[in-house]
């Protein structure tokens, strides 16, 4: 079995975006990427992840203000008022089936998302520091499932620039052009035993 020739290209140049062209992304491509997140691996295979997709400008509009952007560089990193997503995706757990290793689902299934809308063109920004009793009441999500995060998507308007660096603060230039740090591979990856690093 051979993998598309861009699948390595396409998580090596995703980033968070936080600018967004006002242009609305098919519902076609969105369920395509949602079933990528259907089929993550799931610890006991219990699936419990359940998704609302948010696409309605008016209730766009309204869950926006209920987002915190770009914690390092705010409010200089939040959308553009022209630059706003043009939908969300709400993560959600549901806690009759929760168990201690939610959170790895969780991550399987927002990345298969996010490298199947990049695939796309589509750019995204995982956020989640959220104000969930409002979001709850908004989108009338029933108490059985514990909001876990949003995604921010839509097509990009910005084109971050990734630094290799050990650095952890994302920073805006004079050009307001965003650099994202990265660990340098040589200071995360040890060979066979801990003590041995790459390049030593």
């Amino acid at each position: 079995m051979s993998l598309p020739e861009n699948f390595i290209k396409i998580i090596m140049t995703r980033r968070s975006i936080r600018q967004f062209q006002p242009k609305p992304v098919a519902e076609s491509v969105l369920i395509e990427c949602l079933d990528c997140a259907r089929l993550a691996p799931s610890a006991r295979n219990l699936q419990p992840l359940e998704y609302c997709l948010v696409t309605e400008p008016e209730l766009v509009a309204e869950i926006f203000p209920l987002l915190k952007w770009a914690g390092y560089i705010a409010p200089h990193g939040n959308p553009q008022e022209e630059h706003h997503p043009t939908g969300y995706l709400i993560v959600s757990i549901n806690k009759e089936l929760m168990q201690s290793r939610h959170a790895n689902d969780t991550g399987a299934a927002v990345e298969n998302f996010i490298l199947a809308a990049w695939a796309n063109g589509i750019a995204t920004c995982w956020i989640a520091s959220v104000e969930r009793v409002k979001l709850r009441s908004l989108l009338e999500i029933p108490e059985k499932f514990e909001i876990d995060s949003v995604i921010a998507f839509g097509y990009p308007a910005e084109t971050p620039i990734l630094e290799t660096s050990s650095e952890i603060r994302y920073w805006k230039d004079t050009e307001n052009v965003l650099h994202v740090p990265k660990k340098p591979l040589s200071s995360i990856l040890h060979f066979n035993r801990w003590n041995i690093m790459k390049g030593n």
